[in-house]
Formats: C-alpha cells, sequence, structure tokens
C-alpha cells in the first residue's frame, strides 16, 4: 500500500499550510516576512553580498505602484504587498522554469494567494484591472533588477520586460540588497502600515 504524500509545509509559527487546500487560518504573517526574506528573486544570480529577496521585491514593486498611483487604496497597497506571497511557501520559481511545468504551479500559486487575500480581508481573486496594475508595476521591478542585478543589459530588458519609466531615487534605492534579517522586518512593517490605514 503506497503511503499518501504530505501536503503540507509546517511553519515555524507551528500552522500547518497545505498547498492542496490552503486555509486562511494558516496563514501568519512573521511566516510570510520571515519565508519571503529567505528567497531569492533570479534564483540567486543577482550581484552583491546578500540575495535579492522577494520581500525587497515586494517593496520595490510597491513603490513602483505608489509612483504610478500615490493614491492608491488601502487594498490595492495590500495587494501589491502581497503579490508573491505564495513564495514563501513554495519558492521564487524563474519564468523559465514556469513554462517548462505548466499549469500546476499556476494552480497551486493561486490557491495560497486566494487563502492569503482572504487572511488579510482582501478579496480571494482580485479584480482584472488590479492585476493589470500589478503586473505593470511587477514588469518595471523585473526589468531594473535584471538590469541593475541580475546581468541583462539595457536592450535585453527591454525586449523581456518592457520600456521602463523614470522613478524617483527614492524608488531606485530599494534595488541595493539588504540582508535577510533587515528584509523580513521591513517587510513586515510595511505591510502592518498597510494593513492600519
Amino acid at each position: 500500500m503506497a503511503k499518501e504524500p504530505r501536503v503540507w509545509q509546517r511553519m515555524l509559527s507551528g500552522r500547518r499550510l497545505n498547498l492542496l487546500d490552503p486555509s486562511p487560518l494558516d496563514v501568519e504573517l512573521d511566516d510570510i516576512a520571515h519565508g519571503l526574506a529567505r528567497v531569492a528573486r533570479w534564483n540567486g544570480q543577482t550581484v552583491g553580498p546578500h540575495i535579492f529577496s522577494v520581500a525587497q521585491h515586494s517593496l520595490l514593486v510597491e513603490g513602483i505602484a505608489s509612483h504610478i498611483a500615490p493614491d492608491m487604496s488601502r487594498e490595492w497597497r495590500l495587494a501589491v504587498l502581497l503579490h508573491d506571497a505564495p513564495e514563501y511557501v513554495i519558492g521564487d520559481i524563474i519564468s523559465p522554469f514556469k513554462a517548462v511545468i505548466g499549469d500546476a504551479y499556476k494552480t497551486i500559486e493561486a490557491g495560497l494567494l486566494g487563502a492569503i487575500h482572504l487572511h488579510f480581508g482582501l478579496p480571494a481573486q482580485p479584480a482584472a484591472a488590479l492585476k493589470r496594475f500589478i503586473k505593470q508595476a511587477d514588469r518595471q521591478a523585473a526589468f531594473l533588477e535584471a538590469t541593475h542585478l541580475a546581468g541583462f543589459g539595457r536592450e535585453e530588458g527591454i525586449k523581456f520586460f518592457g520600456r521602463p519609466e523614470p522613478l524617483p531615487r527614492a524608488v531606485l534605492a530599494l534595488l541595493e540588497p539588504w540582508p535577510v534579517a533587515e528584509a523580513e522586518e521591513r517587510y513586515r512593517e510595511k505591510v502592518t502600515a498597510a494593513l492600519a490605514r
């Protein structure tokens, strides 16, 4: 008789998050901040003494989104900050590998994001306009990371991520990779501040 595979991940909070049937009750901000600060963007293929974490990427995307729409609502700001939150459980799979493995990854990711959204009082499925807005800021962040940290040339970055828009220095400063503890704390603080609005 075959043993049934374990489909849950134990978190440091003690929660068990089921990947196939995630519950909003098993989502904790501390687990998300801790995990995202330790997941490297670009599979760690970035310059600098520290990884460029998904937590820091999320803050960069939020900085870009705030520049594009300074008056965005609390809900949109939270959704932007949480757009890659499932990666605290499943890691940051690079786009080329996502293309290889197909829809299975997307299904798990969407289920986790839905549970995370519900935990924070957001609709499980974001509206189409919000998805487009997040994608716009995310692609801009990807261009910046690719060309500043991951060895892409400007023309190659434009080819894959689109033409960048001018951004203020305060946003561009978010490209300097931080130590893990700093990324974790700054991400937690930003989400907590968005929740308090």
